[in-house]
């Protein structure tokens, strides 16, 4: 901001080198993966699909269902920690190169802007003006782009096939699907059009996160000042460093910071200003990596060598290890089908005409994409009954139904003041369970 507190526009320059030839192939093929995860089929289904309405989550051909909590509560623990194992190795490197905001900012928006507008020199005139057509046209372009971002990250949630089907009509007959897209569409625009770099440097919390998860041994963009300093221009440059103060590193950054003065959060380790001044040394005949990616310890010790195992490192892929072995362990005793025996609500049994009766409560949800018919049997009682009112349960895919069964039994056989049956489930279609339960009844057989 300048001194009376307004923004300043960030305008960076763009500098050809290795890095940014590295994050075009990275930023493209996440964009590329982003926009076919919903439209390529795997297993049957999208190869990522929330679908809300129906309760289900496919993601690469394996479907989780709300009831997955389990699941799910493991994968989030192992994201989180891979963030953190990550970011203790290599810094901001996720914001740099695979965060979609600045993937699209710096790979789309960027560079559409400079189509329309110009170089920096030219936008900051445009700037200084009033209405243009050229900054109105982008706009326009950015409108259109931010609907159709906004229409991929529906797709996500609604299906490609609903979504083809709600573009064709009329807003009026979807008018809440409509307003979700109208909104996402409104705030992508506002973020690549307007907030930029606020995201990264005012509104993501990550950044605030780098006190924790970093060390001294962490690999960031860092500034060799025992290299580059003293720094000036001129001719007369015995007894200066390195860095001729040309500026290359800041007009370059796209948070507009200057990496001279030190790691700081705003930092994205986009890398932008490590091409930039290696396109400077090249000029001067000077070697590379005045500012390169670095550990803060080598860079305040030359000729330090880089120690990348220490505690931290070590743990959290231990702890992702575990977490994904579990999640692997339990994802793979997953069943067709979960069911539950529950006991009947009221009471725990009735005696009638020397029988004793028991009221239970079956669940049972289909995680198969068709419907199935489920049956219920007593096994290994030649003196019970199952009365089941509902029997086969027809049950719909990815749907949970409950129907109560009556096990009748004789009064006398009850020894104690309980006894152990199995129901067996079945479907017809390969899936089999029995579930061991305890009935009530009176004790040595008295009403």
């Amino acid at each position: 901001m300048d001194a009376d507190g307004s923004r300043i526009r960030i305008r960076p320059k763009q500098y050809s080198g290795r890095y940014n030839k590295a994050r075009l192939w990275t930023g493209w093929g996440l964009i590329a993966l982003f926009v076919s995860m919903p439209i390529v089929p795997v297993g049957g289904h999208p190869a990522m699909f929330l679908d809300v309405a129906e309760r289900k989550f496919h993601l690469f051909g394996r479907t989780f269902l709300a009831t997955d909590g389990v699941l799910l509560m493991l994968f989030l623990l192992s994201t989180f920690l891979t963030i953190f194992w990550l970011t203790t190795l290599v810094g901001r490197a996720w914001c740099g190169w695979g965060c979609p905001q600045t993937v699209y900012m710096e790979l789309v928006f960027r560079p559409l802007e400079r189509l329309f507008e110009g170089d920096r020199a030219r936008q900051a005139k445009l700037d200084a003006g009033g209405f243009n057509v050229r900054r109105f046209s982008k706009n326009v372009v950015y409108g259109f782009l931010s609907l159709f971002l906004a229409n991929v990250f529906l797709s996500y949630f609604v299906g490609v096939a609903r979504l083809k089907l709600w573009v064709t009509q009329s807003p009026f007959e979807h008018p809440a699907p409509f307003l979700v897209m109208a909104v996402t569409a409104t705030l992508v625009f506002l973020d690549f059009a307007w907030f930029r770099e606020q995201m990264c440097t005012v509104a993501c919390p990550y950044a605030r996160l780098q006190a924790i998860l970093l060390d001294k041994r962490s690999l960031v963009i860092g500034y060799d000042a025992n290299r580059g300093e003293p720094r000036g221009k001129g001719k007369q440059r015995g007894n200066l460093g390195a860095c001729v103060d040309c500026g290359a590193c800041v007009v370059t950054c796209p948070t507009g910071i200057d990496i001279r003065e030190g790691l700081q959060l705003e930092c994205i380790a986009c890398a932008q200003c490590v091409d930039a001044c290696d396109s400077v040394m090249d000029k001067l005949g000077q070697p590379r990596g005045l500012v390169r990616y670095a550990s803060q310890e080598t860079l305040e010790n030359p000729g330090t060598a880089r120690k990348i195992l220490r505690p931290r490192v070590v743990l959290y892929p231990a702890l992702i290890a575990i977490f994904m072995s579990l999640l692997f362990i339990i994802g793979n005793k997953r069943t067709v089908a979960d069911v539950t025996v529950l006991r009947g609500i009221g009471l725990p049994y009735v005696v009638v005409d020397g029988n004793v009766q028991n009221q239970l409560r079956v669940k049972i949800e289909n995680r198969r994409d068709v419907e199935a018919a489920f049956q219920i049997e007593l096994v290994g009682m030649d003196d019970g009954v199952l009365i089941a009112p509902e029997n086969p349960l027809r049950v719909l895919p990815g749907r949970r139904e409950q129907t109560s069964v009556f096990v009748v039994v004789p009064a006398k056989s009850f020894v104690t003041k309980e006894r152990k049956i199995r129901m067996r489930i079945t479907d017809g279609q390969g899936f089999a369970q029995e579930i061991p339960y305890k009935i009530l009844g009176p004790e040595l057989g008295r009403s």
